[in-house]
């Protein structure tokens, strides 16, 4: 994969411009002094030829070999010759030695001189080179000192002119690296100075293109999942969905729930009579009083079952709350005014059933028909319940819930179990995700799934959030903890400032190397609901150093916009989806929509709920990033974990 240049253009071209530009200048200065230097050796040779001539010339005359002593000492002065001795084989005719005070006498020019004019006589003599005692002088060097001052004046202008001329591609490498970093929403258009502008006007185009791909594809994939799993006129699950989630439901462990069946009478009456469009509108006033009604208790689906039917699914609910809910809900049935020719007061039956761990699906079902039509037999508008040996009743109301709360807190939190979530070579553990229980007063383990409801309901849930992330910061900062740990939080929690400022401040306070392996896990149906509120919380925790993981996905039908736009790095599938995938054409057609929505992204997709073989070959041949389940390692104790 190629990368991108560390250094910008304009900067290697002024770089390269100017070590030219310099390398000239050194080389001319180079080349000029040592032809000054030669000129001057060869002026100095030439001239001390001249010398010796006259002086093998005078010798050869016998009167002028007599005045030798009187004239050549001026001579020998005016040349700079230091040092002179005329000889021959016979011993020193004349030596001559200047006054002239030499610093180095190293530097003297040195030469021995044969007489032509006079057989087996010689001269030596020792000179000062040329320039050697001259100094740099601004009159003389002025003409080069200005040549250099304009070469200098004109590299800075160049220099300048250049940097001008690549200002426009310094912006659009600038905008280069922005997109490459990610940024590609902030600078999805140029700056009308960028150059090549085709360059620029091309890459804004493909931007555009780009995002309209994108916001094709995310609606695309909605249209997918809202198509295979929602109600087109009620909005409400459909049946494909809710036979999902109920067998998920009873295949997990300690859970139990009711299943409530809602059937509007003589529906094809109606249609005959009054015509799709007023049946339409009676569908969408019951789906909207049931919608309204189920907003209070959390994790229940509703769903359009039939034309004229619903289904609701009420999980960790005692006999006393689904009782209650039926009640308020065949009440608010009532205030409706249905239209002939369907009866005021016998239009609508309502059947009630429990359900728990092990049941079948089918099984479940036929009770809630069953005491449906043991509702419609009384002749008006009213609900059965259907009897079993066992209601799993569970007794404990808020007031007992917030007082087994308080004692756990009290005695230190709850206790974190962890489970690993595997990569796809079945070995890399990619976090472990710790799971909050709690003993109530005979000792027995609670699971997350049935305490959280009455957490919620109570207004426990900063207080649960916060011990539950200051045991993982623990175990991160005081135990050999080698691998990330990912902690649920949830979006109540995170919706209370005072618990936002203090989960800010632990963080600050802990080591960066400690935050980049800790994650922290968001149900998807709260975040898409509050994400205005959630997003600088999610900048927060990757300003941090922390990974953000969204859980859940699937289990409510919204847009996967969130995922670009938090910058989600882990993608948890619904267990709901995941269970018997291999048998299900409609899930598999899900995980590949949601793998398609983070494709662009960096966010990685995990399947949470993996319980044997056949589902997670299936997975892996989707395209998960990784998978978590009792296939690969159940539940245990974080104090198993901790060496």
């Amino acid at each position: 994969m190629r990368k991108a240049s560390g250094m910008k253009l304009t900067n290697r071209l002024v770089a390269f411009v100017t070590l030219i530009v310099i390398s000239a200048i050194f080389v001319i200065f180079i080349g000029g002094a040592i032809s000054f230097r030669k000129l001057g050796q060869d002026y100095l040779t030439h001239y001390l030829d001249g010398v010796v001539e006259v002086i093998d010339q005078e010798l050869a005359d016998p009167q002028g070999a007599q005045s030798l002593s009187r004239w050549l000492p001026k001579l020998l002065k005016a040349s700079n010759v230091v040092e002179l001795e005329v000889g021959s084989p016979a011993g020193v005719i004349y030596s001559f030695k200047g006054l002239q005070k030499v610093n180095d006498p190293t530097v003297l020019h040195r030469n021995r001189y044969p007489l032509s004019h006079n057989p087996g006589f010689y001269i030596e003599l020792k000179s000062i080179p040329p320039y050697t005692e001259f100094t740099y002088s601004l009159g003389a060097m002025s003409s080069i000192s200005i040549a250099i001052m304009i070469i200098i004046m004109g590299l800075v202008w160049g220099m300048n002119w250049l940097r001008q001329q690549l200002h426009g591609s310094e912006l659009l490498e600038q905008r280069g690296r922005l997109i490459l970093a990610g940024k590609v929403d902030d600078n999805a258009v140029g700056d009308e100075m960028e150059w090549p502008a085709t360059a620029s006007l091309a890459l804004d185009q493909m931007i555009a293109e780009l995002k309209d791909a994108r916001q094709e594809r995310s609606r695309f994939d909605t249209f997918i999942r809202t198509h295979t799993f929602l109600d087109q006129l009620t909005g409400a699950a459909n049946r494909v969905l809710f036979d999902s989630r109920l067998q998920s439901m009873v295949q997990d462990q300690e859970t139990h729930g009711a299943v409530i069946l809602i059937r509007i009478a003589d529906w094809d009456e109606l249609v005959a009579e009054k015509g799709k469009d007023v049946a339409d509108e009676l569908i969408q006033d019951v789906g909207m009083v049931l919608s309204n009604l189920i907003q209070r208790y959390p994790d229940t689906v509703l769903s359009r079952y039939f034309d004229a039917e619903f289904a609701i699914l009420l999980s960790q609910q005692p006999v006393k709350e689904v009782k209650l809910f039926t009640g308020m809900l065949m009440k608010a049935l009532d205030r409706l005014v249905p239209s002939s020719p369907l009866q005021p007061d016998n239009w609508c039956h309502i059947g009630v059933t429990f359900c728990a761990s092990g049941d079948r699906r089918g099984r479940i079902m036929d009770e809630a028909d069953m005491a449906l039509r043991s509702a419609q037999l009384q002749g008006t508008n009213s609900w059965y319940l259907f009897k079993k040996e066992q209601q799993y009743e569970d007794a404990r109301g808020s007031v007992r819930w917030r007082t087994l709360l308080d004692a756990v807190f009290n005695s230190g939190g709850p206790l974190l179990y962890q489970q690993p979530a595997i990569a796809l070579d079945d070995q890399t553990v990619i976090h472990r995700e710790l799971l909050a229980r709690i003993k109530d007063e005979n000792g027995v383990l609670i699971k997350a799934s049935r305490f959280l409801t009455a957490v919620e309901q109570v207004g426990f849930s900063a207080r649960m959030d916060r011990l539950v992330v200051a045991q993982a910061l623990e175990l991160l900062k005081h135990h050999p903890v080698d691998e990330p740990l990912s902690v649920n939080v949830s979006v109540e929690a995170l919706l209370e400032k005072q618990f936002v400022r203090w989960l800010r401040d632990e963080l600050l306070q802990t080591p960066r190397t400690v935050l980049n392996r800790l994650s922290f896990e968001l149900a998807e149906g709260a975040l898409v609901k509050h994400l205005d509120a959630m997003r600088p919380v999610a900048r927060m925790l990757a300003g941090l150093g922390c990974k953000l993981v969204v859980d859940q996905a699937g289990r409510t039908i919204v847009s996967t916009h969130y995922i670009k736009d938090i910058k989600v790095d882990y993608v948890k599938l619904h267990r709901g989806l995941v269970r018997e995938i291999n048998q299900r054409q409609e899930n598999q057609l899900f995980v590949r929509s949601m793998l398609g929505a983070c494709a662009d992204s960096k966010a990685q997709v995990i399947a949470v709920g993996i319980e044997n073989e056949k589902e997670w070959r299936v997975l892996k041949q989707l395209g998960v990033h990784g998978g978590q389940g009792r296939y690969f390692a159940s539940e245990l104790p974080v104090k198993n974990f901790v060496k």
